[in-house]
């Protein structure tokens, strides 16, 4: 079974340590775990990670942010995955930092990225990895923190969280989103802040 996971984020090294840019954090941890790499191809970087019975295409679109929907529509058609079998990865400003959520549909939230998608894909019923950054910046700051980069702090939590969003990008290709959901979403919700200790 084949399933396209697209990372959002925006392509180079002025954005590599931007808050937007989780998506690709993600894909990247997923794919040094697995010892895989990228390659450059049409509308993104690709790169295939099989995991027990599945096959995983991991998408870093490089068509930027706002048009991410062509580079997800793209490697659909391609590689002929139905839109059920699509996972995106996303920042998300409403939930803290390192918090991680997968939902089975939804809307955009004001996510460039995702909006790109529903439109140019037909629908917003695709499953979405949300993957918290906060939401701690001054009135009429939200873009110049979304495209931010992390504090030591926040960097040091999502580094410590990757493993778990690896490992439900491999749950959702194998167990499926409700299962996903239903297994993980709780030690998603849960910070551990080891400090506190």
């Amino acid at each position: 079974m084949k399933y396209l996971i697209a990372g959002l984020g925006n392509i180079g090294d002025e954005y590599k340590n931007t808050r937007h840019n989780v998506g690709f954090m993600v894909l990247d941890a997923a794919a040094a775990a697995s010892g895989i790499s990228f390659t450059d191809r049409r509308y993104g970087f690709i790169a295939t990670m099989r995991y027990k019975n599945a096959e995983l295409i991991l998408l870093k679109p490089s068509t930027f942010m706002n048009r991410s929907g062509n580079a997800v529509r793209y490697w659909l058609q391609k590689e002929k995955i139905p839109v059920e079998n699509l996972l995106v990865i996303t920042d998300d400003l409403a939930i803290p930092t390192g918090s991680i959520r997968l939902r089975a549909k939804g809307g955009a939230g004001g996510h460039n990225g995702l909006t790109s998608i529903s439109e140019i894909i037909g629908t917003d019923e695709y499953a979405r990895l949300r993957v918290g950054i906060g939401s701690d910046y001054p009135r009429g700051g939200q873009v110049n923190y979304v495209l931010g980069e992390w504090t030591e702090n926040e960097m040091a939590v999502i580094n410590k969280r990757l493993p778990l969003a690896v490992e439900m990008i491999k749950s959702f290709g194998t167990a499926g989103c409700e299962l996903t959901m239903t297994a993980y979403n709780k030690a998603g919700k849960n910070l551990d802040d080891d400090s506190s200790k």
